[in-house]
């Protein structure tokens, strides 16, 4: 991680190291499961150990970090239950923006950028680069709604989402049959569909819920 250093700037803060621990949890670096050093990463960071006892709060009030008593700071490992309150959540507020979008055109170039990434990736094998498109793709919907507070919700939320993904022991399987579904929710918004596109992303919702949730049944959830 000592590439890392060059993004805390000579302003480092507790929230700087946060926002690239967080990173490194939604690419994979660190697992569901692993138990985070100190001395390791302070050292990679350059950074003291209360900013960084700071920086594991910040994470654990966000629920992707769990503090284990004279164990130490592990990443979270998601029980059933919490993907079932996620996916509650993204149906709530994913399916709230697309209702309440108003008229047409919409503006889809990022979503439309989102898409294309994700069918790149996967011409190229790269699931992991599906899976980051398609969280992008999901949180460039939500930014329609032209709504910070919603922004900032989600961020959590996606974040937590990718504890799950992590869970899947076939990331091909799980992300393939839903590029496609992207794709049909972007091209119902440009035609002005939005009730349309909202259905779709109802089912999808709905279908990616029950794979998710098949997947995090098969490990040992933590005990907190």
């Amino acid at each position: 991680m000592e590439e890392d250093r060059v993004l805390l700037g000579r302003t480092s803060t507790a929230e700087r190291v946060a926002d690239i621990l967080r990173t490194r949890i939604a690419e994979g670096y660190f697992a569901p499961g692993e138990r985070l050093s100190e001395d390791a990463i302070g050292k990679a960071l350059g950074v003291s150990r209360n900013t960084l006892r700071e920086s594991f709060r910040l994470l654990t009030h966000e629920r992707l970090l769990v503090h284990r008593l004279n164990r130490g700071v592990f990443v979270r490992r998601l029980a059933v239950q919490d993907v079932i309150d996620i996916y509650r959540t993204r149906q709530l507020v994913e399916r709230a923006v697309l209702h309440d979008l108003g008229d047409p055109p919409y503006p889809l170039d990022r979503l439309d950028a989102a898409v294309d990434h994700g069918e790149r990736s996967a011409r190229e094998e790269d699931w992991k680069g599906v899976s980051t498109a398609d969280i992008r793709f999901h949180r460039e919907l939500v930014a329609l709604a032209g709504s910070a507070r919603t922004d900032e919700l989600m961020r959590g939320v996606l974040a937590e989402l990718r504890l799950a993904f992590h869970a899947v022991a076939d990331p091909r399987g799980l992300h393939q049959p839903f590029l496609v579904r992207n794709r049909t929710i972007l091209e119902a918004l440009r035609a002005g569909d939005r009730t349309g596109a909202e259905e779709l992303l109802a089912r999808y919702l709905d279908d990616s819920r029950a794979r998710v949730v098949e997947a995090c049944a098969r490990l040992a959830p933590d005990r907190e």
